[in-house]
C-alpha cells in the first residue's frame, strides 16, 4: 500500500474526528431519549400524617422523607376510595371505582349476606365486582407493550388466581395473591403461596424490598416498571421488641395523654399518635424503602427513574388495631372524610426543577396512569377510557384546568364509614349520604377538620354540587345500596351504644398495657426474635 500524502493524512484525521463526534453525539442522544424507569411504591393503610415529612413528631420515616424531598408533593392528593381494592384498581387502570366496578374491598359482604355481620344497619350494601376487569388495560400492560420489564411485589387483592398480577401485565409476581392482609403476619413463616418462606423471623417488608432490589439490579441495563406494593402497614400490627422499646420510650418522652379514644358516629377513633407497635411497623417499611432506593443509587439509576410514593387509603384510626391519629383530618380508613381519602402523594421525576415543592392542586389516584404514560412518552390508546389527567403540566411548573373529583362508596366500612358519594370542587367538598339523602358541605380551605357543615347555609353551592354529583352517578350507571326490609332501629341503636360502652374502655386498657415497660405480646415477639431485625 502506498504511503499517504500529507493532505490525505489530514483528510483521514478529520474523518476519524468526525466519526468520533458522530458516535458521541449518537450515544448522547440515545441517553437523552431513553425511556425512564418507573418505581411505584404503594403503602397499605398509611395515613396522610403518618410520616415525619407530613407532620408526625412520633413516627420516623427518613427514607420516605427523602423521596418527598426530591419530588413534587401534592398536599391535596387523594385515593379514589376509603378502602383498598377499589383504589388499587384505580391506580392500575386510571378509572374511578364507579367505572371499573370494584367499589369495596374484595371479600366484603353485600346484600342479605351483610346481615351476617350483625351491624343492623338501615341499608344493605351494593354488589361489586370481585376481580380486576380484564377488558381494562392496566398501566403494566401498556408499559410492557412499549418495551418495559414489569415487576410486582407485595399486596395485590384484586382477584383470585384468574386475576393475579401476571394476568394483568406483570412479568414477575412476588407475593401478590387474593388476600388483602399479611396472612401469618409480618415475620416468617407467613402463609403466602406466592412468597416461599426462607428463614424463620424474616421480615415481610424487608423481603419484598430485597426482591425488588434484585429485580432492579438484574434489569439495570433495560427499562423497567417496578411496582412495590407493601402489605404494611395493614393489620395485624406487629414489630420487633427493639423497635417497640424505642417508640415506647419516645411516646413517654413526648408526654402521654390520659386517654386516646373518642367516639365517632359509630365506632371509637384514636386521637393520639403513641402506639409503639404501629410506629415500629411504619419504621420497618421505611427501612425497606431505603433498601430499594440504595439499590437505585448503587446502580446509577436515580437520574433515569421516576419514583412514585403513595398510599391506597387513609390510616387506621378505627378498626385494624385503632393504630394512629390523623388529626386535624377527620376520620381515617373507611371514612368519607379527609382522613379516609387524603394520602401521601409524591412524584419524583429526573431532572425536574421543582424538587421538594408542594402543590395544593386537588389530584387523584386516577391521575397516576396518564401521568406516567405522558412522562414515558407513550400515548394513551383511543380505545381506553381514562378518568384521570396527566399531572405533567404541574410537574413542569404549570397548572391544570380546575375539575371536580368524585367518589362513590355504596357500602358500610369495617371502620364506621357510611354509604356515601362525594364531590370535591375547588375548596368545596359535598358528601351525599345514601341512608337518608342528607348532605354535608365543607369549605376545606377554612375547615380542614370538617366540623362546620355549611349545607344549610350555603344552599346554592350545595344544590349545584349535588346536581353535578348526581349527573356523574347517573353517567357512571352506579350501583346503590338498598333499604333492608328487616331493619330494626332499636337493635341498631343498641349496637351503637354497645360499641361506646365496651370497645372504648377495652382500647384504653390495651393502650396502657402496651406502654408499660414490661409489656410482651408473646414469648417470641411474633417470631421476630429468630432473625436479625
Amino acid at each position: 500500500m502506498n504511503k499517504l500524502s500529507f493532505f490525505e493524512k489530514k483528510i483521514l484525521q478529520h474523518l476519524i474526528i468526525l466519526v468520533i463526534i458522530t458516535v458521541g453525539c449518537t450515544s448522547h442522544d440515545n441517553h437523552e431519549v431513553k425511556s425512564p424507569n418507573v418505581l411505584f411504591i404503594l403503602a397499605d393503610d398509611l395515613g396522610y400524617h403518618d410520616l415525619s415529612y407530613t407532620g408526625s413528631n412520633f413516627y420516623e420515616t427518613p427514607n420516605i422523607d427523602q423521596i418527598a424531598g426530591r419530588s413534587m408533593v401534592f398536599t391535596n392528593g387523594y385515593s379514589t376510595s376509603p378502602v383498598c381494592s377499589p383504589s388499587r384498581a384505580s391506580l392500575l387502570t386510571g378509572t374511578y371505582p364507579a367505572r371499573h366496578g370494584i367499589t369495596d374491598w374484595i371479600g366484603a359482604k353485600t346484600g342479605e349476606e351483610w346481615r351476617e355481620r350483625k351491624r343492623f344497619t338501615p341499608l344493605l350494601p351494593a354488589e361489586y365486582k370481585e376481580y380486576l376487569p380484564h377488558k381494562d388495560e392496566t398501566l403494566a400492560e401498556v408499559l410492557r407493550e412499549n418495551g418495559y420489564k414489569t415487576f410486582f411485589a407485595g399486596k395485590w387483592h384484586l382477584g383470585d388466581q384468574s386475576s393475579y398480577p401476571k394476568d394483568h401485565g406483570f412479568d414477575i409476581n412476588v407475593g401478590g395473591w387474593d388476600k388483602g392482609s399479611p396472612v401469618g403476619g409480618y415475620f416468617s413463616p407467613w402463609k403466602n403461596p406466592m412468597l416461599p418462606n426462607r428463614k424463620n423471623g424474616e421480615n415481610l417488608s424487608m423481603r419484598l424490598a430485597h426482591e425488588t432490589a434484585r429485580f432492579v439490579e438484574a434489569n439495570k441495563d433495560s427499562t423497567f416498571f417496578a411496582y412495590l406494593s407493601f402489605y404494611a402497614v395493614h393489620g395485624p400490627l406487629q414489630t420487633t421488641q427493639e423497635k417497640w422499646k424505642k417508640y415506647r420510650k419516645k411516646a413517654d418522652s413526648l408526654g402521654l395523654a390520659d386517654s386516646a379514644f373518642e367516639m365517632e358516629r359509630m365506632f371509637p377513633y384514636r386521637t393520639t399518635q403513641d402506639n409503639p407497635v404501629y410506629a415500629g411497623l411504619v419504621a420497618q417499611m421505611d427501612e425497606a424503602v431505603g433498601v430499594v432506593m440504595n439499590e437505585l443509587e448503587k446502580q446509577g439509576l436515580l437520574d433515569n427513574t421516576i419514583i412514585v410514593f403513595t398510599s391506597d387509603n387513609g390510616g387506621l384510626v378505627s378498626g385494624g388495631g385503632y393504630a394512629t391519629s390523623l388529626l386535624p383530618l377527620r376520620g381515617g380508613k373507611g371514612y368519607q372524610w379527609e382522613g379516609g381519602l387524603r394520602v401521601p402523594y409524591f412524584i419524583s421525576v429526573p431532572h425536574m426543577k421543582h424538587k421538594g415543592v408542594k402543590d395544593n392542586t386537588p389530584v387523584s389516584g386516577v391521575d397516576f396512569y396518564p401521568t406516567l404514560l405522558d412522562l414515558a412518552g407513550i400515548e394513551q390508546k383511543p380505545t381506553q377510557t381514562i378518568d384521570g389527567v396527566s399531572l405533567a403540566p404541574l410537574l413542569n411548573g404549570g397548572s391544570l384546568v380546575e375539575r371536580p373529583l368524585y367518589w362513590h362508596y355504596p357500602h358500610y366500612s369495617n371502620q364506621g364509614g357510611e354509604p356515601s358519594s362525594i364531590i370535591r370542587e375547588g375548596n368545596w367538598k359535598l358528601i351525599y349520604y345514601h341512608e337518608d339523602s342528607r348532605t354535608e358541605l365543607y369549605d376545606l380551605n377554612t375547615d380542614i377538620s370538617e366540623q362546620n357543615d355549611l349545607a344549610t347555609t350555603q344552599t346554592e353551592i350545595a344544590n349545584n354540587m349535588q346536581a353535578k354529583l348526581q349527573d356523574w352517578l347517573t353517567d357512571q350507571q352506579v350501583r346503590y345500596p338498598t333499604p333492608d326490609p328487616l331493619f330494626d332501629s332499636i337493635k341498631y341503636m343498641a349496637k351503637l351504644r354497645e360499641y361506646e360502652k365496651t370497645v372504648t374502655p377495652r382500647l384504653e386498657l390495651e393502650r396502657k398495657e402496651m406502654l408499660q415497660d414490661n409489656w410482651k405480646p408473646n414469648k417470641d415477639w411474633w417470631n421476630s426474635l429468630k432473625a436479625n431485625d
